[in-house]
């Protein structure tokens, strides 16, 4: 039987990452149509710290550890598609861009509706003024969508992203991991990133509704603070909606998500699927084989193929 394991993974600049139990593999097309893997041990904070396991704590660790994993990913991926040397980002490179990125984020997201919200709902009860700086959070995320799947760059990025969820779709369903079969699937998914953010706007909305603080600084503050407890919230329930995702209810939930991914997803052509086959076989191969019922290949290990 196939491993419990949920393997997913994240469309990098000509390529895809794939995240397994033990380690990631990222596979990248060059610009001479040769396709490299790259494979590394999973470092974990939760092998270290057994409590980091316990549900809503693993899913903040489980982000930051996707954040820099992510950051890692994209770097190499850039160098292998430009054709130039290897240069792995060091931990002050990797920390500093985290930290950049961070901040945008907490600007864009926190901040901007925050303060929004404080001057359109002026005199307006706490319930609604927190309404309406959830439904600015949620504008502002899905006009960020947007703008950035304008980008012709960008569109490739999201066809690697639709190549990544066919080839999971395709290795959940227990089949053989080859383009003809990948092909079938929907670019859309159930545990995608996208559907995990668009659940911790909707979160924001449900938890921050509860705090009452007048003093623009204290609910930026409050905001902040509460993000890791919702990003824990949001995990869990992403994690619960695939594997019960032919439930009714979690459908219904799930849908949104799935919608909001059409943004964030594009066809792949056949040789993108190649790509993120070549990444999931990869971190297959490192997984005890009988945990693993595929029956094609997988000694594609940190080699070039064509």
């Amino acid at each position: 039987m196939l491993s419990k394991f949920q393997y997913g993974g994240q469309a990098v600049i000509e390529g895809v990452m794939m995240r397994g139990p033990k380690e990631i593999a990222v596979a990248v097309r060059k610009s001479n149509g040769q396709i490299v893997v790259d494979e590394q041990s999973l470092p974990s904070w939760t092998k270290r710290f057994p409590l980091l396991k316990k549900p809503i704590l693993r899913g903040f660790i489980a982000l930051i550890e996707a954040l820099v994993l992510g950051i890692k990913a994209l770097s190499y991926s850039a160098s292998q598609a430009a054709d130039e040397e290897e240069e792995e980002l060091s931990t002050k490179e990797i920390a500093f861009t985290i930290i950049v990125a961070f901040g945008l984020a907490i600007l864009l997201f926190v901040v901007l509706p925050t303060w929004g919200a404080q001057y359109v709902g002026a005199g307006q009860h706490e319930l609604w003024k927190n309404f309406i700086e959830g439904l600015m959070r949620i504008a502002v995320f899905l006009l960020y969508i947007i703008a950035i799947s304008c980008m012709k760059d960008i569109q490739r990025v999201f066809q690697y992203h639709g190549a990544e969820h066919k080839v999971i779709s395709t290795y959940e369903a227990g089949e053989e991991l080859v383009v003809e079969n990948a092909r079938k699937y929907s670019t859309l998914h159930p545990r995608c990133g996208t559907s995990f953010l668009l659940i911790v706007m909707v979160l924001t909305i449900l938890m921050f509704s509860f705090l009452g603080f007048e003093n623009l600084l204290w609910r930026i503050l409050s905001r902040i603070l509460l993000m890791p407890l919702v990003a824990g919230i949001a995990y869990e329930i992403i994690k619960y909606s695939g594997k019960h995702g032919n439930k009714p209810w979690v459908r219904i939930i799930s849908a949104p998500g799935l919608w909001l991914q059409r943004l964030t997803t594009r066809e792949p052509d056949d040789s993108q699927i190649e790509v993120a086959i070549h990444a999931l076989k990869a971190v297959l191969a490192a997984e005890p084989a009988e945990a693993v019922e595929q029956s094609n290949s997988f000694s594609i290990r940190g080699e070039e193929t064509c």
